[in-house]
This record gives C-alpha cells, structure tokens and sequence, in this order.
C-alpha cells in the first residue's frame, strides 16, 4: 500500500481489503462445504438406490430400472446391464469415473460373489456447483462494493475530527498571542490529544518567535550605535590631512568593514521579518547598486591585479529593495574577488538581472548544489570566510521570489546569473514601502 495515499483512501483501501479477505474465506468455505456434502449426499444416494434395486428383483428376471439420471450393471447382466471391462475392473466403493465420454459417480458393491455397479451422471450436480459458483462470486464482489461504499461513508464521519483540526490550523493564525487553544474543541480522544499537541507545540513556538523579536531588536538597537560611531570616527580621521598613506589604508579598510557590517545587520534583520512585512523600505535601480559596488569592489578587485569589466548598457529601470540587492551584488563580487587570482572578474547588467563571471578557481559539478548551502565553501585552503555568503544569497532570493543560477565557465571560472523581481505597486501607484509623493 503506498503510504503516500491520503488517510481516508488508506481506511477505504483497507475496510475493502478485509472485507474482501473475510467474504474470500467464507466464499471458498461455502464451496468446499457445498462441495463435500454433495459427494457425501450422492454416495449416500448411490448406496441407498443399488441396495433398493438389489431388493426389488430376482437377478434372473430383472424387471426394475435405475432413476433417469442413473445407469445400472452388474455381473452375468445382459444387454445394456452387461458389465464391461473397464466397470468389471473399478474397486468397490464410491468414486468418480469417465464412461463412454462423460463424466459420472460410480458407486461398487459385491452381493453373493456377484459384482454390481450402479452409475449417475454427474451433468445435474456441475450445473448446480457452476450456479453456486455464479452466486458466490456475485455475491463476492457486491461485498466488496458494499465494503468500498460503508468505507466512505465511515471514513469520512471518522476523518471529520481530523479535517476540522486540520482547517483550523490552516487558517487561523496560531501564531498570535491571542489565538484560541484548539483542544477544548475536541473530545477526550486521539483527535483531541492531536489538538492538545498543536496548541502545545505553537505555544513553544510563541515563545521562541518571541524571544527571536526581542533578541532582533536588541541586536538592532546595540549594534547599530557603535557601527555609528565607528563610521563617524572613520570620517574624522579620514579628514586629518596630516594622516599617513598606510594609516589612511587601515582607516578605509576599517570603514569599509563597518559600512559591510551594517549593511549585514540590516539584511538579517530584515530576512526576520515577513515578506509582506518588509516591502521595499529603500528602492532603488539596479544601475544604481551597481555603480555604488562597482566603487568600492572594483578598486580592490584591481589592486589584487585582475582586471574588472563592468557592462551596465542594456539594464532596466526597476525598482528593487536596495539592502537586499546590495547584499545579493555584494556577496557575489567578493566571492569572486576571494577566489580569482588571476585573469578578470566581470558584472553585466541586463533588463531584470545581472551576471557576476569570474576566472577563478571554479566550483566542481559535484558541489554546485551544496555551495548554497551554510558553511560550504569552495576551496577549504583558503582561510578566510566562514561560508555563509552564498548562503545569504540563497536566503535573500527565496524571500523575495528571485532565482540565482550556478554555472561552470570553460576554460575556468564561475558564472553566477541572478533574475530579479521588480517590485509591485498598490492600486494607487505607490511602491510599497515608499512614502507617496
């Protein structure tokens, strides 16, 4: 039985099952019995009617004939009563035999040294079996029938407690703080411990969203000051004139890991919300996130010596959330920037997507599927990363209905393609997220 099936197509397949199982037993119990008792009737009857005939007549001027369906023989018998070769040669008792090309019970006996047979077409007790059999596999299969329909109807009285629960987790949102329990609904039974569980098991639920949101804003609140100051601190020393060409390095260095840092912050915590919860707080074009990436990644991309091409003719003009797109552009550009050591890393705009290409090390078949994965990357030798940027990719992605591809470029290399969703507006023309004009 495929455990797939619904469980009400489970409870009919298995009510036809044994029905079937218990109507096969007593179909066949009923032949078999129908089947012995006959035998034993008619080599009753044999018996019974030889001995009524060996009563009946003196042998030497025999008057008395058999039934219709009976043949009568015996030895020193003339004419048709003449006993041939092949009765002369059965044993004594009853049996079936085959005489002159039908098929008949045959019942011996020996009476005063003489041997006496006496036959009866077996046409009359087929026909009978072959009507029970006819009665019997009818009545099979309306069992059966009756079984699948009885099957229905219980399953779906059974299933209803079931369905209702089912439809009431479906729709209510069991998540609020608010939300009915379900058990009370319910019976003391197997029905109800299932809604007891439920409503255990979203109460824990509750609890750890709730602890998520406050540990969300609180990450938010704390972090978000000292990436601030830092940020501001960074400005400062980057407008001292008198600072050295290799601290003004470590200073951008620093700014630029905070800038990054806050723009991580603000990606998950928005991927800690719900889709319709987050909108497009920031639009922008994606032209416009391009340019700004293409600033801060294709300046380290040249200075590690490769060369940074950068195609932005035939982009398109929609709008999408500019943390996510940043945090999408971004993560693939370094991880190109992380794994090229020699040759180009390349980014092309298209209508409602963009391609970061690369020369690097590539990314083996086998691995492709798992690179989305958290905490896999793709050359272990290298120290830096934890894994989690293509990762973030993924996750980003799937929030927001876009679709990124991994392939192979020949010689070397890989090739990441990212298909956008541009964002929709209301009835009243507003982008969500945006404050109207």
């Amino acid at each position: 039985m495929d455990l797939k099936q619904n469980l009400t197509k489970r409870i009919v397949i298995v009510f036809a099952l044994m029905s079937a199982l218990v109507a096969g037993v007593f179909a066949l119990g009923i032949v078999a019995t129908v089947h012995v008792v006959e035998r034993k009737l008619t080599s009753t009857t044999l018996s019974g009617g030889l001995r009524r005939l060996l009563a009946m007549d003196d042998i030497s001027r025999w008057s008395h004939k058999p039934e219709k369906s009976e043949l009568f023989f015996f030895e020193g018998g003339q004419g048709t009563m003449a006993l041939t070769e092949q009765l002369a040669a059965l044993p004594f008792g009853f049996q079936e035999i085959r005489f002159d090309g039908d098929d008949f019970y045959a019942m011996v006996m020996a009476v005063g040294g003489r041997k006496y047979v006496l036959l009866r077409d077996q046409e009359s007790l087929e026909q009978r079996e072959r009507l029970l059999f006819i009665v019997v596999i009818v009545g099979f299969i309306l069992s059966i029938l009756l079984a699948i329909t009885l099957g229905r109807l219980l399953a779906r009285r059974v299933m209803a407690p079931v369905i209702r629960l089912a439809q009431q987790v479906r729709h209510r949102d069991q998540l609020i703080e608010l939300a009915p329990p379900l058990h009370p609904d319910y019976a003391a039974d197997e029905v109800g411990a299932l809604a007891l569980s439920f409503d255990q098991t979203l109460g824990r639920l509750r609890d750890t969203l709730s602890r998520e949101k406050l540990f969300t804003s609180d990450v938010s609140h704390e972090l978000r000051t000292p990436l601030m100051v830092l940020a501001s601190s960074c400005e400062l020393l980057l407008a001292n004139p008198s600072l050295e060409a290799r601290s003004t390095a470590q200073v951008q260095r620093i700014a630029r890991a905070s800038n990054e840092m806050r723009q991580l912050v603000e990606t998950f915590l928005m991927l800690a919300r719900k889709p319709e919860e987050v909108g497009i707080q920031s639009a922008c074009t994606l032209k416009d996130v391009a340019d700004a990436q293409v600033e801060v990644w294709g300046r380290l991309i040249r200075e590690k010596g490769l060369e940074f091409i950068y195609d932005a003719q035939t982009c398109g003009s929609g709008q999408y959330n500019l943390t996510f797109l940043q945090s999408v552009m971004g993560n693939l550009l370094r991880n190109a920037w992380h794994y090229t050591d020699k040759g180009f890393v390349r980014l092309t705009l298209r209508e409602n997507s963009f391609v970061v290409e690369d020369s690097g090390i590539g990314i083996p078949e086998e691995q492709r599927q798992a690179m989305f994965q958290p905490f896999v990357r793709g050359d272990e030798r290298r120290g830096e990363g934890l894994g989690l940027g293509l990762s973030l990719v993924q996750r980003i992605c799937n929030q927001q209905q876009w679709q990124v591809q991994l392939s192979t470029r020949e010689p070397n290399g890989c090739r990441f393609i990212v298909e956008l969703k541009p964002a929709t507006q209301d009835a009243g023309g507003q982008t969500p997220g945006l404050p109207a004009a």
